[in-house]
């Protein structure tokens, strides 16, 4: 899928290597920036809540940094992509681990049994000052994953870096996941469909 962007630049608000991906896939070329914000000092009451205000913040963190004259004078829009994620185990919100410690013990959660990610999207219009996001929930069942496998992950370190310690296209754990209920997209931090939709309508 080849996507036009020659009329128009995108901004991944997002450090995510995963998001970076999902979005090259998508035949989008666009630059990155990451919003330093102190995503703990954010709190909802709902996944969907939290993740949508996660992505507000950022994407007003990312303006904040950029020369906004640019933008209005310039003949070409500008679409600034922001996103957040977490896992939702037994009902309560997991964010990123903050040890290997926790890291471990989400991982064990989830052997054998089902967690869910919520995803956010943002498209901020630069030029017209357009915003519009939405969410995206997916199921994932898993099979036992050893314990072997799970200290080999905490090695790595990986898991620290994402939402609930959940990275199901790692080749450590992609053969324990028995099933997931919407797309992988989505879960690794980007669903495609609805970044493409709010693209649309941003423009």
């Amino acid at each position: 899928m080849e996507a036009d962007t020659s009329s128009y630049k995108i901004i991944l608000g997002s450090s995510s290597i995963a998001r970076r991906k999902i979005l090259a896939e998508m035949g989008y070329r666009f630059t990155t920036m990451t919003a330093d914000i102190d995503e703990k000092s954010i709190r909802k009451e709902t996944p969907e809540e939290l993740v949508m205000a996660l992505a507000e913040a950022k994407a007003e963190a990312i303006l904040k940094r950029l020369p906004v004259d640019d933008h209005i004078k310039d003949a070409e829009p500008t679409l600034l992509i922001t996103s957040d994620q977490v896992v939702v185990y037994e009902g309560v919100i997991r964010e990123k681990p903050s040890n290997k410690d926790e890291a471990r013990q989400f991982l064990k959660d989830y052997s054998g049994k089902c967690a869910a990610t919520v995803g956010s999207v943002l498209v901020t219009n630069l030029k017209t000052g357009f915003r519009k996001g939405g969410w995206d929930r997916v199921e994932i069942y898993f099979n036992e994953i050893p314990d072997e496998i799970i200290e080999q992950l905490i090695d790595e370190g990986v898991t620290l870096n994402v939402a609930g310690g959940l990275i199901i296209e790692h080749p450590l754990i992609l053969p324990l996941v028995k099933e997931v209920v919407g797309t992988t997209d989505s879960v690794m931090g980007l669903p495609k469909a609805l970044t493409e939709n709010l693209l649309k309508q941003a423009l």
